[in-house]
């Protein structure tokens, strides 16, 4: 049980084991009297006064007042006029994330609501009910209006949701659960709709899943660099000290902890150093490749990156973003901008840039270990068959090039591709929740090139009998991926075991050693 209260932070940690560890919600006694204390204030403070979505019309039609009659219509109005969203509904954990977001929101006592708003969220996450939110529709500016509205949809008792791996109507699933709806009474349908939950609640998983991402990353570098037996002073303390970054520094620290006990890699001194080498042409090769050599220096920037992107995106998770503001101590109510996603919309361009990075990586890693002319090591395509008969590897190279290369297509910034909408009202947009799912893209691409990378790997080690000398952590990863993809010699198919391994990559957590510990 994740215990959530308004005096203590959200962490990233909380959030892991919520989504990916099944834990459950509870919102502390505080919290909810809080949001009670503010749904009272401005029910009391609205009267007699104009506020922005509880007596005006919304957008370019703020300028109309609306009646006292009409208020509770206007916010039921408000949630089914937007939901209009178009697409393949978001993935179910990244729901799972958004509802936490708004939740949080909500629960700190400044949008106006009534409690049965945070207590119906509440009951969702912990019941694995999620509403149906499709990709398409939210430009990030006035929150994620369209998306929002879909959970709000659900809120209400009517749209659709998962439950149990069914996508049924939402009513159905109430009436089976005795499940009420939430209680509009005043701005219910503005604040729930109104913020940027979706594309933090995306963003929250994206840098999770880059982070596990890049640590598979930096275990196929060091991998890499065990199979050639790479010398070790591209990771020392000594040449990366000079170099400084604060990543590249965790990289290469990370490097020697895990290569410390390894049998195969080995010392420039005791080949270069030595007052031996006579030869006019050198068999050993004086320096490895850059996607070997370069690996804290490639890397460095994409850990700054993931770390800078998780401190952005928890900070919009524990933040208030809809309008207008209810400040019950002050006791006022403040119009304004907290629902613009800029904040993270440029956070996850960074990020999808960073993560496109890591599949240009593992595909040139891959490139090198199927071309026998470089490696100098390994049959062509790490083919343990017969050569000129079977084809080893060849065909999977060709989906590692395609899907690094599109990555490198959808690369290109959401954030700067603003567009006026809502009739000039809403006349620069963030594209926040855009930018997340097209990170989340890119962040499944890298993962299915690294999971080609990784078989590569396992064939070349079986190739060159060298799995009782790697580290001790390394081997370990060997014989665990070993049981996800047995070696094997003759042509079969390769879309199962591509599939099985970004399953097991995607859904694996694993901690690195490392002489600096990330933040």
């Amino acid at each position: 049980m994740i215990k959530l209260n308004t005096e203590q932070a959200l962490s990233i940690e909380d959030v892991y084991q919520i989504l990916f560890k099944g834990k459950d919600v509870q919102i502390d006694t505080n919290s909810k009297q809080q949001v009670e204390d503010s749904y009272q204030f401005l029910k009391e403070f609205a009267k007699n006064k104009v506020i922005y979505g509880i007596n005006t019309g919304l957008g370019p039609m703020a300028q109309y007042r609306i009646g006292d009659d009409k208020l509770v219509d206007l916010q039921y109005n408000l949630i089914r006029s937007h939901s209009a969203g178009a697409g393949q509904k978001i993935p179910d954990i990244y729901v799972k994330a958004s509802m936490l977001v708004r939740m949080r929101a909500i629960m700190q006592g400044y949008s106006g609501v009534h409690p049965s708003c945070i207590e119906l969220l509440e009951k969702l996450i912990n019941s694995n009910i999620y509403p149906f939110l499709p990709e398409h529709g939210g430009v990030g500016a006035s929150g994620d209006l369209v998306q929002l509205a879909h959970l709000a949809l659900v809120l209400i008792g009517e749209g659709h949701v998962t439950y149990k791996d069914e996508f049924r109507k939402t009513k159905d699933v109430f009436t089976e659960l005795n499940i009420k709806p939430i209680e509009v009474k005043l701005r219910e349908g503005l604040s729930l709709i109104n913020g940027t939950s979706v594309m933090t609640g995306v963003g929250l998983v994206n840098v999770i899943k880059s982070k596990q991402l890049l640590n598979w990353s930096l275990i196929a570098s060091v991998m890499l660099n065990e199979i050639v037996s790479s010398f070790d002073d591209h990771f020392s303390a000594v040449l990366n000290s000079v170099k400084k970054h604060d990543g590249q520094d965790y990289i290469a620290g990370t490097m020697r902890c895990i290569l410390k006990d390894s049998k195969l890699i080995e010392r420039r001194e005791d080949h270069f150093f030595s007052g031996n080498a006579d030869e006019r042409i050198f068999k050993r090769k004086v320096q490895e490749y850059y996607s070997l050599r370069c690996v804290p220096q490639i890397l460095g920037p994409i850990f700054e990156t993931v770390e800078s992107a998780t401190k952005v995106v928890i900070n919009e998770a524990n933040s208030v973003s809809d309008n207008p503001i209810v400040d019950v101590e002050n006791k006022n109510v403040y119009h304004g901008g907290n629902f613009h996603g800029d904040y993270v919309s440029l956070e996850m361009d960074k990020l999808k840039l960073a993560v496109t990075r890591i599949s240009m990586l593992a595909e040139r890693q891959t490139a090198f270990l199927f071309n026998s002319k470089i490696n100098e090591i390994l049959p062509p395509f790490v083919n343990l068959g017969t050569l000129g008969l079977n084809l080893g590897m060849q065909g999977v190279q060709f989906t590692a090039t395609s899907t690094a290369a599109e990555n490198q297509t959808l690369s290109n910034s959401m954030y700067v591709h603003s567009i006026t909408t809502n009739n000039d009202n809403q006349d620069i947009v963030s594209m926040g929740t855009n930018s997340a799912m097209l990170t989340k893209r890119v962040i499944d691409n890298a993962f299915q090139v690294q999971a080609i990378e990784m078989i590569a790997l396992l064939q070349a080690i079986d190739y060159l009998k060298v799995s009782d000398k790697l580290s001790a952590f390394t081997k370990k990863i060997y014989h665990e991926l070993r049981e996800i993809v047995p070696v094997f010699v003759e042509d079969t198919p390769k879309y199962e075991e591509i599939a099985v391994m970004v399953n097991h990559l995607f859904d694996s957590y694993i901690e690195l050693p490392s002489e600096l510990k990330a933040n």
